[in-house]
């Protein structure tokens, strides 16, 4: 069942959490699981359900970070407790209402997407550098870099330890995910070497983001108990909006003023992050002003000086290449929703194919 916001505290304070869970994010937990990207159920029973085992993931998720150890039990507990969209648990538990979403395998599904997801955000903020995530200091920041890989290593571990349990095709299909995951991971470290930087961009996009939710919503359907055809429909939807999801909130980044994505508007052109928009508007022979002078300020690298990257990002808001960005990002969306086609009608189809639309809506 759904905890209440006595249990969510008292869990953040067990796991050692410096930040726990804040009202709105346990009223998304608790009330409409879509609601913290932008999605409405629209059936009460599904929100119901659904919600409830978003829930008992999230207990699980809490008990699976723990140690015997007090310092790694509060470092494994640092991201978790700073929140998130769960959007991979949600997938899971969502494709799983296709068939039973109450079978018992569905939140040890979960937990193994999640926890690899985790182990992987604190490996990223070490080779990144990162001094925040989700609003509060990086674990790498806090403790040190060799703390923060090896607390990775404990959560990658933990997921391991959970799809075992769920048998060898678990443990297969985890294994093969995390093989994605790193090949994406050198991919963009190396950069494209001869290959078209855009092609690279979505080469490493789909492995390091789409593959584990795809897995996500796989396993949903796999321990939801649904046929073999719907758990292949349900993979590759899960590949193709993880993209989408990914490119979006690159998109946030140059054009939004609130911060949707979770960093500060413009943040990936301070530190150089070469992302879809970036890469159009340098591949871009066209030949205005604006455009000659947006390739200017991009070929140098990192935007640091405070009015040249004001320049960058005025101008790319305003520039064909976001337009054509966010024209990419509808056609996974609307490739996603056509790998909905084979599945029942009904709610869950229902819930599935407005994420599509908010995500191609949402950049504008």
């Amino acid at each position: 069942m759904v905890r209440t916001p006595q249990e969510l505290r008292a869990g953040a304070v067990r796991a050692g959490a410096a930040h726990p869970p804040g009202a709105a994010q346990r009223r998304v937990a608790e009330h409409n699981p879509l609601g913290a990207i932008g999605v409405q159920f629209g059936d009460a029973e599904l929100d119901r359900r659904v919600g409830a085992v978003l829930g008992e993931i999230e207990t699980a998720l809490r008990a699976r970070v723990d140690s015997g150890d007090p310092l790694v039990a509060e470092a494994a507990a640092h991201l978790l407790s700073a929140g998130g969209k769960r959007f991979r648990p949600l997938l899971v538990a969502l494709a799983a209402s296709f068939g039973d979403a109450g079978a018992p395998a569905v939140v040890s599904a979960a937990l193994v997407v999640e926890l690899t997801h985790l182990a992987t955000l604190y490996h990223d903020d070490v080779m990144d550098e990162a001094p925040v995530r989700r609003g509060a200091p990086s674990a790498n920041a806090r403790w040190s870099n060799s703390l923060a890989i090896l607390v990775g290593d404990f959560l990658f571990a933990r997921a391991a330890q959970v799809a075992a349990e769920l048998g060898t095709d678990a443990v297969r299909i985890q294994a093969e995910t995390f093989s994605r995951l790193v090949h994406g991971q050198i991919a963009e470290t190396v950069g494209p070497r001869d290959a078209d930087p855009v092609a690279h961009y979505l080469h490493v996009v789909a492995e390091k983001t789409g593959s584990l939710i795809a897995t996500s919503a796989r396993f949903g359907g796999m321990f939801g108990g649904l046929p073999a055809d719907q758990v292949v429909a349900l993979a590759a939807y899960g590949e193709t909006i993880g993209v989408a999801f990914q490119l979006s909130d690159d998109l946030l980044d140059i054009a939004s003023d609130s911060g949707e994505s979770g960093k500060t508007p413009g943040t990936d052109l301070r530190e150089g992050v070469p992302t879809l928009p970036v890469l159009y508007a340098l591949a871009s022979d066209d030949a205005d002003a604006g455009a000659r002078r947006l390739r200017e300020l991009l070929s140098d690298g990192p935007l640091t000086d405070d009015a040249r990257h004001a320049e960058a990002l005025a101008l790319l808001r305003d520039s064909a290449a976001l337009k054509r960005a966010r024209e990419t990002v509808r056609g996974y969306a609307d490739r996603a929703r056509a790998d909905l086609v084979t599945l029942p009608e009904g709610p869950t189809r229902a819930a599935l194919t407005a994420l599509c639309d908010v995500i191609a809506d949402r950049t504008g």
